[in-house]
């Protein structure tokens, strides 16, 4: 299994990380470093994210690197990294992309 992003999913997660750089940037490679090992376990266990509260009907599921969560679809052998949104942010309902 591996786990890739969607270009709009590596624009936000890139985003996230200049963002939390400018001020912090020892946090921000914490940040980074958190996101490939809990991202890497995906790999193995695709299913062991939860189902989005906001939307459990759709086959999509996220994990958590706070403060962000990652939302993602298995589609065959790939996890795809669909969004990185702010825990802040109210999500918008997840679509399928032209690059899944």
């Amino acid at each position: 299994m591996k786990v890739r992003f969607t270009p709009s999913a590596r624009a936000q997660f890139l985003a996230a990380f200049i963002y939390i750089h400018r001020e912090n940037p020892t946090a921000a490679e914490d940040f980074r470093k958190k996101a490939e090992r809990i991202l890497s376990r995906l790999q193995k266990f695709p299913q062991s994210g939860r189902a989005l509260p906001e939307f459990p009907d759709l086959p999509f599921r996220e994990v958590i690197v706070a403060p962000y969560r990652f939302f993602y679809r298995v589609k065959g052998r790939t996890v795809w990294v669909v969004a990185v949104w702010h825990g802040a942010q109210l999500p918008r309902e997840p679509h399928e992309t032209e690059s899944i």
